[in-house]
């Protein structure tokens, strides 16, 4: 038992490490991965930190496309990471197509955070999030779902009212698509204040580069600048516009040149 708690812990020791090293190493020297999975990896170790806001690290799907070049490759391998429940995809509410990345494991710390703040403030009948854990996530791999399978999952563990649904939706697990009333996004819980500052960042950031003489700037001394208005850094943002491309890379003797792409 006492060697079993003890490798735990090393092996704690060395992600932490990894964790450490990964973070400090610059955009210009790990902008590029071979698969998806790598990708994923390297960017849930650099998510940075926020303060006031409790959320687990998230992966734009953009950010992929900035760094592993063939888009397909990464279509199929996020496909497969899915099917394998290794990680949940949820459309994110920014008004454009935006899709986020979380790996199971944290989501479910996601999930554990909401219920417990809920159980604190006595808001209704926490079982439901018992189901929704249990028999709703463990089955339903998809971004979205019906509101008729959202129920019959559900009532595999126990007798559901509206209220539960309710209850879910105020928690911030699921929102309700507009275009289709019977529909659901799952979502991720917490994350509205943080998408907000994705929105002001990626603005803040091409205002930056247009107001440049050639509208473009060292990926270098760019990557160290910070973001007046976004929580994430710009290291984040970089990939992200890179990745949906309103940004572009150039290579030169001198380093990777970061560009406004060219409407």
């Amino acid at each position: 038992m006492e060697r079993g708690k003890k490798r735990r812990r090393e092996e704690e020791e060395i992600e932490a490490e990894n964790r450490d090293a990964n973070h400090s190493l610059s955009l210009e020297q790990n902008l590029s991965f071979s698969d998806t999975n790598v990708a994923l990896r390297m960017m849930r170790a650099q998510f940075p930190q926020i303060d006031k806001v409790a959320i687990q690290p998230f992966i734009l799907q953009s950010q992929l496309y900035s760094s592993v070049k063939d888009r397909t490759q990464v279509d199929r391998e996020l496909e497969s990471l899915r099917r394998d429940k290794v990680v949940r995809i949820f459309k994110l509410n920014t008004g454009q197509d935006d899709h986020g990345i979380m790996f199971l494991e944290d989501y479910l710390k996601q999930l554990e955070h909401v219920v417990k703040r809920m159980e604190e403030k006595k808001q209704g009948d926490v079982d439901v999030f018992k189901w929704f854990k249990g028999h709703v996530i463990e089955s339903k791999l998809e971004p979205s779902i019906e509101h008729e399978e959202l129920y019959a999952l559900l009532s595999l563990g126990g007798q559901v009212k509206d209220g539960h649904i309710s209850l879910l939706i105020n928690a911030g697990l699921l929102t309700r698509q507009l275009i289709d009333p019977n529909m659901y996004w799952f979502a991720i819980p917490n994350i509205g204040s943080v998408l907000k500052g994705l929105y002001q960042g990626r603005k803040e950031l091409l205002s930056l580069l247009n107001r440049r003489r050639y509208k473009e700037m060292m990926l270098a001394p760019l990557e160290k600048m910070r973001l007046r208005l976004s929580p994430l850094d710009m290291r984040f943002h970089l990939r992200d516009l890179i990745g949906s491309g309103h940004l572009k890379t150039a290579h030169t003797p001198s380093g990777i040149v970061v560009q406004v792409s060219k409407d």
